[in-house]
């Protein structure tokens, strides 16, 4: 009777261990595991299309006097690095202008040569249909590129811009330097290798 008691007691420590090791585990899942959240320090290359300005197609540009504008080619001023601060927030700067791409109180956006972390932090929301939505991570504000001769940034009748990511084209390699290809012997020639240099200075003698 004691045998039995003491191997249920045994038998109830082994149940309170296991119980405790399965919620170990719970408790401690393993951060970022989805492949959709950016991890810290990933770094792309990328140009942000958009089609939703008015109707117009146009690659978010940061210029080198920090102005923010949508142009319709892509360009060395619209090729931006986006940088995973934390899952999910991102900094985007300019490639060509290494200026950071930040955000007035207003919504005004604008390039820096300094990184701020209130204004130049974007949240970046993935969609199914392949675009992205970005806003501020400390203002909540819409990343919306102005309307074409448009003076303001009024945000509100036009919503969040949603954003197609492409990937950045690699610099073409530099032309190798062209070689210019040796001249044919002159077979009738004395010296066809041009091993004999011409004498300056021959004598009379030479060329009698």
């Amino acid at each position: 009777m004691g045998s039995d008691k003491a191997s249920f007691q045994h038998l109830g420590w082994w149940v309170l261990v296991l119980a405790l090791l399965l919620g170990a585990c719970q408790a401690h899942p393993i951060p970022d595991s989805s492949p959709l959240l950016q991890f810290g320090g990933q770094v792309r290359q990328r140009y942000l299309y958009t089609d939703d300005v008015q109707e117009r197609e146009a690659h978010l540009e940061i210029r080198a006097d920090g102005t923010v504008v949508g142009a319709a080619p892509q360009s060395p001023e619209s090729l931006l690095e986006l940088k995973a601060l934390k899952p999910g927030v991102i900094q985007i700067l300019g490639v060509k202008t290494s200026r950071f791409l930040c955000q007035g109180p207003d919504g005004t956006l604008y390039g820096s040569l300094y990184f701020d972390l209130v204004a130049c932090s974007f949240r970046e929301l993935l969609l199914e249909d392949g675009y992205n939505i970005y806003q501020s991570e400390a203002r909540g504000l819409p990343l919306r590129l102005r309307p074409h001769n448009s003076p303001s940034w009024d945000l509100d009748p036009w919503g969040p811009t949603r954003f197609l990511p492409l990937p950045g084209q690699p610099p073409e390699p530099p032309e190798p330097p062209r070689v210019l290809a040796p001249e044919p012997p002159d077979v009738g020639s004395s010296d066809p290798l041009s091993m004999v240099w011409p004498l300056q200075g021959r004598s009379p003698s030479y060329t009698s």
